[in-house]
């Protein structure tokens, strides 16, 4: 029996089901302490650049490898590969969408967004907890994404499953 969901209910469902992980891969800008009257701050070094704050090396690669297969997977989203995009999605996201519900709904999703024109990774967060989720390695990665119809922030979020590749696991767009 197959399924029929209209795009708006798919959209809905879709939403519901990632919405735990988006409400958490929304980044804030970090607080910042007000700023000092003139006569207390003081006067900049003029022959060395502002330090940036030292990265962890695994982590740094952890937060590519997640965006690289979340760049990926939305690669086969705008080549209309639907049926790819699900088989390679995480486990609990082919289990939490069955395979039916996504290929009659997805479609009809991304049409109200047209051809991609351009797409630009704004920030990847890695983290280890996700609300509802096992615990594990995440990265949710923020696109600033460009179609013809309008322009979005595509929210998507890796897992490395226990076989070690990066899997998309969350799909939204706001």
């Amino acid at each position: 029996m197959r399924s029929t969901l209209r795009p708006a209910a798919l959209a809905a469902a879709l939403y519901a089901l990632l919405l735990p992980l988006a409400g958490h891969a929304q980044l804030k800008a970090p607080k910042t302490a007000p700023a000092k009257p003139a006569a207390e701050a003081p006067a900049p070094a003029a022959s060395a650049p502002a330090a940036e704050p030292a990265q962890d090396p695994e982590l740094v690669e952890k937060e590519k490898a997640g965006a690289l297969a979340a760049q990926g997977w939305l690669t086969l989203l705008d080549r209309r590969d639907w049926g790819t995009a699900w088989e390679t999605a995480a486990g609990v996201f082919r289990s939490s969408v069955p395979l039916g519900t996504w290929m009659d709904g997805v479609p009809k999703v991304r049409a109200d967004l047209g051809n991609l024109l351009e797409r630009a990774p704004v920030v990847a967060e890695y983290k280890t907890q996700l609300p509802g989720r096992p615990a594990g390695d995440y990265v949710t990665t923020i696109f600033d994404s460009r179609f013809e119809q309008r322009q979005v922030e595509e929210v998507v979020t890796a897992v490395r499953e226990p076989d070690g590749k990066w899997r998309v696991t969350g799909y939204s767009t706001r």
